[in-house]
């Protein structure tokens, strides 16, 4: 699969997250609209998305997700067309909720762009045009430095450039994604992480690493990092 433009592409932006740990904060408030600098986590992501030459996104949501939809509209503003795939109000975890919304994301074919709504980066999307992936791949994954935070590293990435399951890097919620990564699964609550790891093992997942800024919005510490250090 080779990507010249990501006009072509479509993307999610995963919003449906419950954000316990930015509570009380996300009491009232979904986590993709709590804000850094007078912008919310998930504006960040859509200026981004359309200067990279995205023109579809498809938001799913959950907790307090009509204030997502009453915030960014139809997507005017940012120069694209959101859409929305609502969920149940416990959500539907990753894979899960990419399930449902398939059929808004791809013809079955195309691969899509994945981003989660609660990190925080200056990641530039437009790279992701240049990536040229083997026929029989199933996801490219953006991979970062594992924080300090962390006290271990989510996958590594060998000399061909294909992520294996053990390592020193964390995933940074930016990747590329075939619909059959997703072939077989029944739609319910569904984790990513597994999907991912089994198609590891097969050799169909790459990847390469990303050294600029990215944070993990996951708890009010972090928050006020970010909003000290950007």
């Amino acid at each position: 699969m080779e990507h010249q433009s990501l006009s072509n592409y479509k993307a999610i932006i995963l919003a449906a997250g419950r954000g316990n740990r930015l509570r009380p904060l996300t009491d009232e408030l979904p986590k993709p609209l709590v804000e850094i600098h007078g912008q919310s986590l998930i504006e960040y992501h859509l200026h981004a998305l359309s200067q990279a030459g995205v023109q579809q996104v498809v938001i799913n949501h959950a907790w307090l997700g009509q204030m997502i939809e009453d915030k960014l509209g139809t997507g005017a503003s940012y120069e694209m067309q959101i859409t929305y795939s609502p969920e149940p109000e416990g959500g539907l975890e990753t894979a899960g909720g990419i399930v449902k919304a398939l059929p808004l994301l791809t013809d079955g074919k195309k691969p899509f762009l994945v981003v989660n709504g609660d990190v925080f980066t200056d990641f530039n999307f437009a790279a992701l045009a240049q990536v040229t992936l083997p026929k029989d791949s199933l996801a490219h994954l953006i991979l970062v430095p594992t924080p300090s935070f962390k006290t271990q590293g989510d996958f590594g990435l060998d000399k061909d450039g294909k992520v294996m399951i053990t390592g020193d890097y964390t995933f940074s919620g930016i990747s590329l994604l075939h619909p059959d990564l997703f072939s077989g699964l029944e739609p319910g609550v569904i984790p990513l992480a597994p999907v991912l790891r089994d198609a590891m093992k097969d050799g169909r997942v790459t990847g390469e690493i990303y050294s600029g800024r990215w944070d993990d919005i996951g708890t009010l510490e972090r928050l006020e990092a970010a909003r000290e250090n950007y």
